[in-house]
């Protein structure tokens, strides 16, 4: 026969405690506008990858929300001489899988940028002036390089650092299906639908701040509306790149919450001249024309003031974007100021076209993402009636982000467009976006308008290496005048970065527009 219970407050201490449920994980679900190309987090330099690998593989710099750059992996950097970058490494740091982070991994990574198969957007513009690296002990190393290269600290921000053990044997495939994605970053990537979702958890084992969130899942929703509608039923915490329609309703939800912040990117048009006969242009009779028009700087001048910048950032974009004619907004190192906005002139731009020999101008397709940004159809669809008003008839082919991407670098669109960030200069668009493509030089790396300047060229790789602050951004603006002044790429606008949470949950609005969980808190 059992004893019974001693007193009444035992009884209640136990029945209360037996009510008690484990404490509740905290989870975080983000609508996302497009799914990235892969985990692996070097074979492709775009914001929908970063958005997932920055939350799993560090970086040895790091840029906070305002830009600042801070210690990553890296505690210290710090010039040696002109030519030599000493960094010490984050003690006890380890992989997911257990295994401890020193300068080998560094070494591994550095190695493995330029030689990923297929990479669509390669990194390794970033780490292009690194000819030697010297690993000094388990937590320091130096990086030689074959100039001086004073942006060093920031462009190392853009690259993540895998293991050197696991990614040895590793292929991308391998980051895809899970075998390879090991990083020391804040979470751990559990599970990968390409197209659909990713699930992460916590990394327990981090060294940074502890992030709010248990679980986090990024689900893919490519479609603005159905993005909006998932937030306003409950379904998703935060949702990227909210649609201008939506932002105004937004703003003033007492449910909703919208941070914003002048975006870092560009977006912008890159036309093809590379090709002699260009593909997708024809006279007006449909036969392809001898000469690719766009090889000429008139032409690709007729083609940027026709577009009336002022009204799609106003109109399509919904003030949303600021209209632009260089790479950086104001405020980051080398922006121009002395570079206007193209001002639209449809009149000047048909003189233009007659002057290259093409007074009735010609067809042409503008291939554009459908998914990359919600908003670049719609742009396209604007720029394109735009050109038409000119003679040039332009119609528009949307495709999947990733058959655009590739087709987009094998040069097989007449027209492509982009965006671009940088993170904080510009010597970091005009090594990858300008220079030309030169493999050797790792040069180029996202040029995707064949546009090739030798004279530029030497004056860009002046203007990366010159140690002197003041002078090296005198040349870097230079640099930017004369690329804006050839056409070598089409200037649009700049974006501003937006994200918008239900109530109870808050982001920090930041200069890149990729998306991290540790910007995101709970009841702040």
């Amino acid at each position: 026969m059992s004893k019974p219970l001693r007193t009444p407050v035992l009884l209640a201490a136990l029945l209360l405690g037996a009510a008690l449920p484990a404490q509740a994980q905290t989870m975080l679900t983000l609508g996302i506008s497009a799914a990235p190309a892969s985990v692996d987090p070097h074979f492709n330099q775009g914001t929908s990858t970063q958005t997932l690998t920055y939350n799993v593989f560090d970086t040895l710099t790091d840029r906070r929300p305002d830009g600042a750059v801070a210690p990553g992996l890296a505690l210290s950097w710090k010039p040696i001489d002109d030519h030599t970058w000493e960094l010490r490494l984050r003690p006890d740091v380890r992989f997911s899988d257990g295994t401890p982070f020193t300068a080998e991994d560094v070494a591994f990574t550095f190695a493995r940028l330029p030689n990923v198969p297929n990479a669509t957007a390669s990194y390794a513009g970033q780490i292009r002036s690194i000819r030697r690296v010297e690993i000094v002990d388990p937590l320091t190393l130096r990086l030689h390089t074959e100039a001086p290269t004073p942006s060093l600290p920031v462009d190392l921000s853009v690259v993540g650092i895998v293991s050197h053990s696991i990614g040895a044997t590793a292929a991308t495939e391998d980051y895809n299906s899970l075998k390879a994605a090991i990083g020391t970053g804040p979470f751990v990537l559990r599970r990968f639908s390409p197209g659909i979702e990713a699930e992460l958890t916590r990394n327990e084992a981090w060294w940074g701040p502890k992030p709010d969130w248990d679980r986090v899942t990024f689900r893919y929703i490519p479609n603005p509306g159905a993005r909006s509608a998932a937030l306003l039923s409950g379904s998703v915490d935060i949702i990227d790149l909210p649609s201008p329609n939506d932002l105004p309703r937004f703003r003033t939800d007492p449910k909703i919450s919208v941070y914003s912040a002048q975006g870092w990117r560009l977006v912008y048009l890159a036309p093809n001249q590379s090709a002699a006969v260009a593909p997708m242009i024809t006279g007006h009779d449909g036969q392809p024309l001898a000469e690719n028009p766009l090889r000429d700087r008139r032409v690709r001048q007729a083609l940027s003031i026709a577009i009336n910048r002022e009204g799609l950032a106003e109109r399509v974009m919904q003030n949303t974007a600021t209209p632009a004619g260089q790479f950086l907004p104001p405020g980051l190192f080398a922006h121009n100021p002395d570079i206007a906005v193209p001002a639209n002139d449809p009149d000047a731009a048909k003189k233009l076209l007659a002057e290259a020999g093409y007074p009735d101008g010609f067809r042409m397709v503008l291939p554009v993402s459908q998914n990359a940004r919600p908003t670049d159809p719609i742009a396209a669809q604007a720029i394109a009636q735009m050109w038409t008003r000119i003679g040039v008839q332009t119609t528009i082919e949307t495709m999947p982000l990733s058959v655009y991407s590739p087709r987009s670098a094998r040069m097989e669109f007449p027209i492509s467009m982009w965006g671009w960030a940088s993170p904080g200069h510009a010597g970091h668009p005009l090594i990858s976006v300008i220079a030309s493509n030169d493999r050797a030089k790792l040069t180029g790396s996202f040029n995707r308008s064949g546009y090739s300047n030798p004279a530029l060229d030497a004056l860009i790789q002046r203007a990366v290496t010159t140690l002197d602050d003041t002078q090296r951004e005198a040349l870097q603006r230079q640099a930017v005048a004369e690329a804006m002044t050839d056409v070598a790429i089409i200037p649009l606008y700049q974006l501003t970065n937006s994200w918008a949470t239900r109530r109870g949950v808050t982001y920090e609005a930041s200069g890149y527009d990729y998306t991290r969980a540790t910007l995101a808190h709970q009841g702040r």
